[in-house]
């Protein structure tokens, strides 16, 4: 009886003891996870490479240490040309390189060319190429010559010189840089509602013909300038591609820059529209004469300024010296019987003064 409880529990034992080890687990290969966000951008023969490199491997596992990283270069059917190779990052850092582009991939018709990058470990191998990111080979558009820049009322004035060589899909890009940004801007919550938003740093415009095929473009205007800062504007031409159903664009180099000071010295609008009624003296009010004109639309007016003249005689300001808020004045020192004629001016509030308006006549009648 002893005998055969001590061999059930050596059995026991020996197959559900503590311990007893599982299956192997394979060794890591360590292999980083591939690139998700390669990014392209060509200027000139220059193409700026940009990527996230990856915090883990394929185990999932945090990577540790410096990883090679190895950029390829692909012209339609042709092998992988290696634009770079053993770039050592760490992981999570923001990748950047520039590939200069060989005189063949700079040259001739606009094509796709693609780029893709594989993180190695230490052992050289990766786990797979990254996304693909793709510009356009070929010839880029030529350097815009000429850039100028004027102050006008309306805005900042741009023009170049036409080149009549560039295909009908090429089109202008410029681009704005803030010189003067405001230090002592406050948080969005204290400016106020009535505050202006802040301007960007950096701002681009694109110009093209409107769809006017063989029309030269040489010239834009820059409508959203604020006056009292200073611009840098900078301009490239673009050609633009369709390549398998997806638009790419080819830029040209960047122009020299020219700069501008929005100093606002131009005077508002010129009043229209002016009309005079008389009116003759009553019981209760001497004679007067009643004016109207158009409103000035502009968001820095600051009012009108009027004007009379007897009999050809000068011109005299009756208005006060604060100029008159609204579109009308009353007129109630004339004389029955006299005529006088009338011009109106308008005011911004950097004190610049329009031209005077159409004069208009009234005859003040007697009693």
């Amino acid at each position: 009886m002893q005998a055969a409880l001590a061999a059930a529990l050596m059995t026991t034992l020996i197959t559900g003891g503590c311990g007893t080890p599982g299956t192997p687990l394979p060794p890591s290969l360590n292999l980083p996870d591939p690139v998700t966000d390669l990014t392209a951008v060509r200027t000139g023969n220059q193409v700026a490479l940009a990527w996230t490199m990856p915090r883990k491997n394929t185990d999932k596992l945090l990577l540790k240490g410096m990883y090679g990283v190895r950029i390829c270069r692909k012209d339609a059917a042709e092998d992988c040309a290696v634009a770079a190779k053993n770039l050592m990052l760490a992981p999570g850092a923001n990748g950047e390189f520039s590939d200069a582009l060989p005189a063949g991939e700079a040259a001739g018709t606009a094509r796709a060319l693609s780029y893709f990058i594989e993180v190695n470990n230490a052992r050289g191998r990766s786990a797979g190429a990254s996304n693909v990111a793709q510009v356009l080979a070929g010839e880029a558009p030529s350097a815009v010559a000429g850039l100028t820049a004027e102050v006008r009322k309306g805005g900042v004035v741009l023009r170049w010189s036409a080149d009549a060589q560039q295909p009908s899909t090429t089109v202008i890009r410029l681009h704005r840089k803030l010189l003067t940004p405001r230090k002592d801007a406050k948080p969005k919550e204290q400016a106020g509602l009535l505050a202006p938003p802040s301007e960007p740093l950096e701002q681009t415009l694109l110009v093209d013909s409107g769809g006017q095929a063989g029309q030269t473009i040489d010239r834009a205007i820059d409508k959203e300038i604020r006056f009292g800062e200073a611009y840098e504007y900078r301009a490239q031409r673009v050609a633009r591609v369709t390549v398998d159903g997806k638009a790419l664009e080819l830029a040209g180099p960047l122009s020299a820059p020219v700069r501008v000071e929005a100093i606002d010295v131009f005077p508002p609008a010129v009043p229209v529209g002016l009309a005079a009624v008389a009116l003759a003296a009553d019981a209760t009010a001497g004679p007067s004469i009643d004016l109207s004109w158009e409103p000035v639309t502009g968001a820095d007016l600051l009012g009108y300024a009027v004007y009379r003249r007897e009999a050809g005689g000068a011109w005299q300001r009756i208005s006060p010296a604060q100029p008159v808020v609204g579109p009308a004045f009353h007129d109630s020192d004339v004389q029955a019987g006299h005529s006088y004629n009338y011009a109106v001016s308008a005011i911004d509030q950097g004190g610049h003064e329009s031209a005077r308006s159409n004069e208009t006549e009234e005859t003040v009648p007697n009693p």
